[in-house]
């Protein structure tokens, strides 16, 4: 296969996480596990930028990439383009008549808000690129169902699930949670975590389909004392969530982390005892996959979420975690508290959250399903 990858959404060269996110954490790891593969001939045109300038950057990255595209086709450089989202792959409308005239096969890489972005415009060119790829690769069954919803022809759609680098994490995971590492990374002192802590952890852009306002004002006062909750990342909920710790007591309990380098949110992972995904249901604001919940799982975290969109996919019960109906706050607090008390069960669900997610989501397995998908669908005749 002959493959151009295009996205708009690496990370800056040697500040990885300048640019960090689910999508963004995806195109990096998809792209490096394609350049290994022996029987894929690639080209990437990536944007590699800060979110701080992304948006400013995207249209001039946009007008450059269709260019360079343009004179791939035209000197018959290129058999297939991999557009890693659906903002990229709206060069497929003005390249649909060389695309066509060349035989050109396009796939996309669908993650959730890029198909759901509300604007009337927006939804209109979306529409018009489903009409003209020839395959949909949605990371999810919902974000699939999302795309079908639009017009997509489902002969078109092949799901492939989100992957996780597991040279990123340790072999093994901790059969007792790494609490001296984790207290020492944050620079914080013992009596921040007593000895018989149950600890919750959550990493994520804080907005509202996250749910963690909902969690920390239905949940965590139900749950008993020795179960504290920690959060990593930030965004435009942080205001509220801090407002919601205040106004329930709970600041010994509850503490924001901000934004997280490497070894600090793996020393989350390794010093929590279970992860939570309390999504609750926004409209136009899906979570098309959970990409935390596998970087969790390769530190032997359990997760605990909310049965909804992309996060029902993610959790096979018993295996990796536990699902809970969102916004069902009894459910949480039942599911949580069989593990407050609980340390061999907590044990056993570490390995097993381990060993499903290393052998299920490694990037090996999940790139080969890529080119699969693509291969396996025909390319259309008219677009």
């Amino acid at each position: 296969m002959s493959l151009v990858y295009v996205s708009h959404s690496q990370p800056p060269a040697g500040a990885p996480l300048a640019n960090v996110g689910g999508m963004q954490r995806v195109a990096e790891e998809l792209l490096e596990t394609l350049l290994a593969r022996a029987d894929v001939e690639i080209e990437a045109i990536v944007l590699r930028s800060s979110w701080k300038w992304i948006h400013f950057r995207v249209f001039p990255f946009l007008l450059s990439t269709f260019l360079k595209l343009r004179a791939r086709i035209k000197n018959e450089q290129v058999d297939t383009i991999l557009f890693t989202s659906m903002v990229t792959a709206l060069l497929i409308i003005p390249l649909r008549s060389q695309l066509s005239r060349h035989k050109v096969k396009t796939a996309v890489i669908v993650h959730g808000l890029d198909i759901t972005t509300p604007s009337a415009l927006y939804q209109r060119l979306v529409k018009k690129i489903f009409q003209r790829v020839d395959v949909v690769l949605p990371v999810s069954a919902a974000t699939g169902a999302q795309c079908t919803a639009r017009g997509l022809d489902p002969d078109r759609l092949r799901i492939v699930y989100n992957g996780v680098n597991t040279h990123r994490f340790e072999s093994e995971p901790p059969t007792r949670p790494a609490r001296i590492k984790l207290l020492n990374v944050f620079g914080l002192s013992p009596d921040s975590l007593p000895d018989n802590v149950l600890l919750l952890c959550s990493v994520g852009r804080q907005v509202r389909r996250k749910g963690y306002a909902w969690f920390i004002k239905r949940v965590m006062p139900r749950l008993p004392e020795h179960v504290y909750y920690w959060l990593g990342g930030d965004g435009p909920e942080r205001d509220e969530i801090e407002k919601t710790i205040r106004m329930c007591g709970l600041q010994n309990r509850v503490r924001l982390l901000g934004m997280l380098s490497d070894p600090e949110l793996n020393a989350l992972y390794r010093g929590s005892d279970l992860f939570i995904m309390p999504n609750v249901k926004v409209q136009n604001d899906m979570e098309g996959f959970g990409i935390v919940m596998l970087e969790a799982g390769m530190n032997g975290l359990p997760s605990i979420g909310a049965r909804l969109e992309g996060v029902a996919e993610v959790i096979s019960e018993g295996e990796n975690g536990h699902l809970v109906e969102s916004e069902d706050a009894d459910g949480f607090v039942a599911r949580i508290s069989t593990y407050a008390s609980a340390e061999a069960d907590l044990i056993s669900a570490r390995r097993r959250a381990f060993d499903y997610t290393r052998t299920t989501y490694a990037w090996q397995t999940i790139a080969k399903r890529v080119t699969d998908g693509i291969t396996n669908v025909p390319r259309r005749t008219s677009i």
